[in-house]
Parts: structure tokens; C-alpha cells; sequence
């Protein structure tokens, strides 16, 4: 396979609101909970780590 150009998409977006941040924030973190309830692991454990990366925001 050949290398791929690689640009910086920030020269093409504009700036999101916060509202869109929150929104970006929101999905991530549902995806996150999704994923490791699919991998089998226990509600108190997610909820663990949703706090733990809800504290480090």
C-alpha cells in the first residue's frame, strides 16, 4: 500500500458550539457504555469508569 496524504481538517471546519460539543461529548461516551455492555462487563463496573471519566473532565 502507498502512504496516504494526511491534512489537517481543522482548515476546513468551522469552529463547533458548544452545544455541538456537548452533543460530540454525549455520543462518545453512550458508545462507550454500549461497547464494553456488549463485551459482557457488569453495570457497577461501566458506571465505575462513566464516573471516573466524568471526574477527569
Amino acid at each position: 500500500m502507498a502512504p496516504a496524504a494526511v491534512r489537517d481538517l481543522r482548515e476546513f471546519r468551522d469552529p463547533v458550539s458548544a452545544e455541538e460539543l456537548e452533543q460530540f461529548e454525549t455520543d462518545v461516551l453512550a458508545g462507550f457504555v454500549l461497547a464494553r455492555a456488549s463485551a459482557g462487563l457488569a453495570d457497577g463496573t461501566i458506571r465505575g469508569d462513566v464516573r471516573h471519566l466524568e471526574a477527569s473532565q
